[in-house]
């Protein structure tokens, strides 16, 4: 006799067990880490830009999951769709057919960038990366490929070899021999691509560690720089397109930018299923896949699944139907251009950038000396700290869910779904100038918990 299964029944009797099941059997060090920093929250529902905690209160998400949750939390479209795929019974992943929903989304994705011809479906933001890297290196005949200090493209072992931070890359070794390049430095740029042996350059037209910009006009000749040489410019746009910085993808912020690959997925999940897409040239694909016995030299066991196709092809529906990105440009520039104005009240706060909802604010040495010394007390043990500072109390005092930009960076990043407005602008403005002005107070519980970060930071060592 067999028991049905019971989802509800089984999170009922075990999600009380959530943080020492995954101490036990996943990353033990997540739990450790949530629970130092007052992040071991228990959330019950998501919905659009907010989610409620077992009591019921509700919190403004600002991190997106990273940029998966473009549209927040279950969007009604998104989820008719996936219960539409799923009722319709279809015969998916025979891999010896051709389904319609691939080819479906791949026009609509492509609709968005004219001066591309095909898609390949993977399963994640890396997996489009790693897709990227073997068709220019394919394509060109060529092995190397430039990337950008701090830059951010995947940890699978291809993507982590066009990694720019150290930390993610140690122990790892060997990797695949890759160059980094000062991000805006056309010079460095130039001078690897006369070695002759270099196949494209990947870059994010807007650095996710630290939120940071190449100068204006460096893609468009970077591009001609390329061209020139024979190499390719791939952009990736895992977490920059599909709305994010105010166009659907960041290169098009600069006219005349026409990338020869585009990597895409987060927001393309919809938040529900993993997607990957590699956008490309037809010449591209064409000499990857040359001949029928080439037919399956990449592929992706997932790749291109119902539910993933469906997902995809709802979000750019919403996205079409609801003006989500003319919103990502425009509640972006109310909100950075409100944050912008608290520069000259606050010492501590150096810097506001970025476009649309992708949005970093960067702390710096204070002037007044009793801020400074407690500034350089936290430097010494670890860059960062005080950013860390500022995410917990916008947590514990205003539940607002934000997180640093990156390891050793004072930068918060915000990247909220792009469906929120002037109401979540206002919450979120007011909470941070309430954490600044406590800061700012040389008091307060927020030092207090910056020596407990201090403590931490100096037993890891």
């Amino acid at each position: 006799m067999t028991t049905e299964f019971d989802l509800g029944r089984l999170l009922a009797e075990r999600g009380a067990e959530r943080y020492e099941l995954h101490g036990k059997y996943l990353n033990h060090q997540l739990p450790r880490m949530l629970h130092i920093i007052g992040f071991d929250k228990v959330y019950e529902r998501g919905e659009g830009a907010y989610f409620w905690d077992e009591e019921g209160n509700d919190y403004l998400d600002m991190l997106a999951g990273f940029g998966v949750m473009g549209l927040g939390r279950h969007h009604p479209v998104v989820r008719k769709a996936l219960h539409d795929v799923l009722d319709a019974s279809l015969a998916d992943l025979t891999r010896f057919d051709c389904q319609p929903l691939p080819g479906l989304l791949a026009e609509k994705l492509l609709t968005h960038s004219p001066h591309l011809d095909r898609v390949f479906f993977g399963n994640s933001g890396t997996e489009a990366v790693e897709t990227a890297l073997k068709f220019a290196r394919y394509a060109t005949g060529r092995p190397r490929v430039l990337y950008c200090d701090h830059a951010f493209h995947g940890l699978t072992t291809g993507s982590l070899s066009v990694n720019g931070e150290s930390g993610f890359r140690d122990g790892f070794a060997p990797l695949l021999p890759d160059t980094a390049v000062p991000l805006g430095d056309l010079d460095a740029l130039a001078r690897e691509l006369k070695k002759g042996d270099v196949a494209a350059l990947v870059v994010e037209p807007i650095q996710g560690k630290g939120v940071h910009e190449p100068p204006p006009g460096y893609l468009r000749s970077a591009q001609e720089l390329l061209r020139r040489h024979k190499a390719l410019l791939i952009a990736d746009e895992v977490q920059t397109g599909l709305g994010r910085t105010g166009d659907f993808y960041a290169y098009q912020h600069e006219d005349g930018v026409e990338p020869d690959l585009v990597c895409v997925a987060k927001a393309l999940s919809g938040g529900y299923v993993p997607v990957g897409a590699t956008l490309g040239k037809d010449w591209i694909f064409k000499k990857v896949y040359s001949s029928m016995d080439r037919v399956l030299v990449h592929s992706a066991s997932f790749g291109s699944n119902a539910q993933a196709m469906a997902a995809g092809l709802a979000v750019l529906s919403v996205m079409e139907n609801e003006q989500i990105v003319a919103n990502a440009r425009a509640t972006g520039d109310l909100l950075r251009s409100r944050l912008a104005a608290l520069v000259d009240k606050y010492e501590l706060l150096a810097d506001v950038r970025g476009r649309g909802l992708m949005i970093g604010i960067e702390f710096g040495r204070p002037k007044s000396l009793k801020l400074r010394g407690r500034w350089t007390m936290l430097q010494a043990a670890r860059k960062g700290l005080f950013a860390q500072m500022v995410v917990v109390p916008l947590l514990q005092r205003h539940r607002i869910l934000t997180q640093v930009s990156g390891d050793h960076l004072e930068v918060i990043k915000l990247i909220p779904p792009l469906v929120v407005g002037e109401k979540e602008v206002d919450r979120f403005v007011d909470a941070f100038t309430d954490v600044m002005d406590d800061a700012h107070s040389g008091g307060g519980l927020m030092w207090d918990f910056g020596k407990t970060l201090v403590k931490q930071a100096v037993a890891n060592r």
